[in-house]
């Protein structure tokens, strides 16, 4: 189970083998074959589709899972990109054909889901002891008339990642108490802060944060409505939250606090290899991905501290296909694998924060550490970030288009100079026409 009490950051060699996952099964997988697995040799086969590092094969429960159940054999496909791999899944639902058994749903696609393939799914809705997620979290995955798509794994809180060295040389406070106290309460106060950097810091070379876009998303999802409201209406052009966010994050932007790199896209691992900005606002999922990416050299110069206000940015589900050959074993997979133990688990080895409300309270949970990150203390930050994400959290069914769309807007404010107002009118007309 790894050492307890202390996040090794593994996520990054997992990446690696994602990648590498994909390009061996890749070869030997097909759009044409069968929908999921199968009893093969007296064995029940299960198939798995997922992205990313969703923990479950790089922290070794699969391999658990078979050994204590040795009649079962897993076969899991990982793609490294999300996008891709969505793609991909929607091609094959509509073909009926191609399918994993199980296969992984980000939260940016659960709507969508909901909405468009609740068929194609199987109902975890009395799957017994499955009610220990936060109520939020299994209300994303549910049809109107109560049908569960699939059971959550992990959540997104947030708390911004910052490099003590580079507060030092501006003059800030380095422990990540007094820095989180700079900003409680209002992301205003953490672009004041950016201000304070900038006038403040000794050298060259080195932005106060990574992005724009990264501020832009931790604003807007502090709030219950983002893009849609409940009834499914796109209100992104008129919702206050959203107008918020875009004009603190503009402002960020036209005063020059951004190294311009939007997080996972060209330019942004190397700026982390060669610390050329300051702070993150970063997701609990996002800090294996900073380990790797700034590599041996910065550890310990790496820190966590409390976010300005509660949100969720993130999180995944699991769900069966209903035309799966082994629906039932396959629902008792996703049913172990979500469960409290193995969310905490997973939070232990790579720092992918539970769903579980159950898991969330557990000692091994709250006393988890980031050895990475100076022994930030992860367990408590994100835990308490955790409990304090609105109760509700609406959902739309392009959220995830929508939220890169407005992060392609904001690269045209930090990158091309363009006027806020222009930039959001090309974002506008580029949602209209993606979403219709």
């Amino acid at each position: 189970m790894g050492s307890p009490g202390s996040l090794r950051t593994r996520a990054a060699a997992a990446v690696a083998v994602a990648g590498a996952l994909t390009l061996v099964v890749g070869c030997s997988s097909s759009d044409d074959a069968a929908t999921g697995g199968g009893k093969k040799d007296g064995k029940t086969v299960i198939t798995m589709g997922m992205y990313g590092v969703m923990g479950f094969k790089e922290t070794g429960l699969l391999e658990q899972y078979e050994k204590e159940n040795p009649d079962v054999e897993i076969k899991a496909e990982v793609a490294g990109d999300e996008q891709t791999y969505y793609t991909a899944l929607q091609t094959r639902l509509a073909a009926g054909k191609g399918l994993k058994d199980i296969q992984g749903i980000e939260i940016g696609r659960a709507k969508e889901i909901v909405e468009t393939q609740s068929g194609k799914f199987a109902d975890f809705s009395d799957v017994a002891g499955s009610d220990h997620f936060l109520p939020w979290k299994q209300s994303q995955i549910t049809t109107g008339d109560g049908k569960a798509l699939g059971l959550g794994t992990d959540i997104g809180p947030m708390a911004v990642c910052y490099r003590k060295d580079h507060f030092e040389k501006a003059g800030l406070p380095t422990d990540r108490e007094e820095v989180a106290a700079l900003w409680e309460g209002d992301w205003k106060k953490y672009v004041e802060v950016g201000r304070t950097f900038k006038k403040g810091f000794k050298g060259d070379g080195v932005s106060y944060m990574d992005s724009a876009s990264g501020l832009f998303n931790a604003m807007v999802y502090g709030y219950p409505e983002q893009y849609y409201d409940e009834r499914g209406e796109l209100i992104y052009d008129k919702n206050p939250a959203v107008k918020e966010a875009w004009n603190l994050a503009a402002d960020a932007a036209e005063d020059d606090l951004s190294a311009k790199l939007r997080q996972f896209q060209p330019g942004w691992d190397p700026g982390l290899a060669n610390s050329t900005f300051a702070t993150a606002v970063c997701p609990a999922w996002m800090l294996g991905h900073i380990g790797e990416k700034a590599g041996e050299a910065n550890k310990g110069k790496w820190d966590v501290a409390r976010a300005p206000k509660g949100a969720n940015w993130g999180g995944s589900f699991l769900g069966v296909v209903e035309g799966s050959p082994v629906k039932e074993e396959a629902k008792k997979l996703v049913a172990w694998l979500t469960a409290p133990e193995q969310q905490a688990h997973i939070f232990q080895e790579q720092g992918s924060v539970p769903s579980s409300r159950e898991a969330l309270e557990r000692d091994d949970v709250k006393n988890v550490t980031a050895e990475y990150f100076s022994d930030a203390p992860i367990g408590e930050i994100f835990g308490a970030a955790a409990q304090e994400i609105p109760d509700k959290q609406v959902l739309g069914r392009k959220d995830g288009t929508i939220k890169d769309t407005f992060s392609q807007g904001l690269t045209l404010i930090e990158q091309q100079d363009t006027p806020r107002d222009e930039a959001w009118k090309t974002t506008a007309e580029r949602i209209e026409k993606a979403v219709g």
